[in-house]
């Protein structure tokens, strides 16, 4: 037994390590396609709420934490910043076309709902016969399935919703920092 949570223990280390450096690699990249630093932030806040899903959906399935399950996780990384990266990058082009801050949040928000949800909606349904799945190995995979479509369902939620409001916060921001220097400039 104590060889065995050896093992897991050196798992879940590396699986951490792991994560961390997922989360790095894509915030650069995303700095560097965004030339800034902000926008990158951004879209990370939504990485959490994964991480609070999986949490609930792994305490209401009466699933163990495990191995597979951070696997699970690990492969949020990637959807939820996908999901969050598609809805910052039309509001930044509303933008640069010349809109508002809210009307480019709001439009962003009403034109990319459906590739967020379709991207979410099929990753979820492709995950469902994991999740319940009763045939030889599915006590090793249910734990990736229920933390794939705990974590999905959460994080998309909150995405869709919690991306334009911090995009408008911190535009709001950039747009008083601008009017004081020109009006110091004058």
């Amino acid at each position: 037994v104590a060889g065995t949570f050896e093992d897991q223990q050196d798992s879940f280390g590396d699986l951490s390590t792991l994560a961390v450096l997922i989360i790095v690699l894509v915030f650069m990249v995303m700095a560097a396609h965004f030339d800034s630093l902000t926008y990158p932030l951004i879209i990370m806040f939504s990485v959490p709420f994964a991480v609070i899903g999986v949490l609930m959906s792994l305490f209401f399935s009466g699933t163990s934490l495990s191995v597979m399950s951070l696997l699970g996780c690990i492969m949020l990384i990637g959807i939820v910043v996908h999901n969050g990266f598609v809805l910052l990058d039309y509001i930044m082009l509303c933008r640069e076309r010349g809109m508002a801050v809210l009307n480019s949040v709001v439009t962003a928000g009403k034109s990319r709902l459906r590739p967020v949800l379709m991207t979410t909606m099929t990753t979820i349904l492709g995950m469902i016969p994991m999740a319940v799945g009763t045939g030889q190995g599915a006590e090793m995979w249910r734990p990736m399935g229920v933390s794939v479509i705990g974590g999905l369902t959460v994080s998309t939620i909150l995405t869709l919703v919690l991306v334009p409001v911090l995009y408008a916060m911190f535009a709001g921001t950039g747009i008083k920092r601008q009017r004081r220097k020109m009006h110091k400039a004058r």
